[in-house]
């Protein structure tokens, strides 16, 4: 999920409009509903500075809202509290445990998630069970999803977008 994304997720979690948060981090009331609307749908990308007064208006780590950084143990967190927001990724104790585990009614996003991580475990159990090697198991997760071949990929537009075009056609009838 982009950082514009992220704002817009967290923006309407706190029931805020674009000119209000806009006005909030400081630009002008009559530009701000558009500045906001730049950096949401990624046609702006928002400095560090502006980032950080963002996060602070939305009550978030400024890490809530970058784009994942796995390379370092919070940006790791902040990338699973996306996944969680986003495709309904939750942590769960089994046997004394934490495991990650994913609930597909949460949503399309977090059915396609289900679907792929099933895929996933799958080639692993196929691996285990000594049906397919590593090098083999490798290519597929490396070419993924190339090799996941029960499956069909089909490029989807994105749900604001998507929402977009269905209020459209609504308006047309």
């Amino acid at each position: 999920m982009a950082i514009g994304e992220r704002i817009q997720f967290f923006r309407k979690l706190r029931g805020m409009t674009q000119k209000y948060l806009g006005t909030q981090v400081g630009f002008p009331e009559k530009s701000a509903d558009v500045r906001l609307a730049q950096y949401e749908t990624g046609t702006r990308t928002p400095k560090a500075d502006m980032t950080a007064a963002l996060a602070n208006t939305l009550d978030v780590s400024p890490l809530a809202l970058s784009v994942p950084d796995i390379d370092s143990y919070l940006g790791l967190m902040h990338t699973l509290f996306t996944l969680e927001d986003r495709y309904g990724l939750a942590v769960k104790e089994i046997d004394g445990e934490p495991c990650l585990c994913v609930d597909p009614s949460k949503g399309r996003d977090a059915q396609e998630l289900w679907r792929s991580l099933c895929a996933w475990r799958e080639q692993v159990a196929k691996m285990e069970a000594g049906e397919i090697s590593k090098e083999e198991y490798d290519r597929w997760r490396y070419r993924y999803p190339e090799y996941d071949t029960p499956r069909i990929w089909a490029k989807v537009i994105p749900q604001g977008l998507s929402d977009m075009l269905i209020e459209e056609l609504k308006k047309d009838k």
